[in-house]
């Protein structure tokens, strides 16, 4: 890995999505079969989140144990308020065996698709 990876998330186990791809993914198939993990405190998720979105906020000292009883073979798409936070929620779970883990870039502040 070189010092470029590290600073790209490339060969770091996730990949990173920009929120417009995500939207389009949940307009086709539906927000009830994608698989959206919010990582925010629980105050911002209740502020607006999207629909059908899990919170699990990646600051809780029980993070880990929350995401264990995810399937780790489904693909989850991993957001926060602007991306940093998810980063951060990817790297550890592709350290705990989760292959098909997506950070969205921008978060929340580049959703333009429908909240609740």
């Amino acid at each position: 890995m070189g010092l470029f990876d590290l600073f790209t998330g490339v060969n770091a186990g996730y990949q990173h999505i920009d929120s417009d791809e995500l939207q389009k993914i949940v307009k086709e198939k539906g927000s009830k079969n994608v698989s959206i993990i919010d990582v925010r405190s629980s105050g911002e998720y209740k502020s607006g989140h999207i629909p059908n979105a899990r919170n699990m906020n990646v600051m809780d000292p029980g993070f880990t144990k929350h995401i264990e009883s995810l399937d780790k073979g489904k693909t989850h798409y991993i957001i926060c308020a602007s991306g940093g936070r998810s980063k951060t929620a990817c790297g550890i779970m592709s350290k705990k065996g989760f292959e098909n883990v997506f950070n969205v870039k921008r978060g929340m502040m580049g959703w333009s698709g429908p909240v609740q």
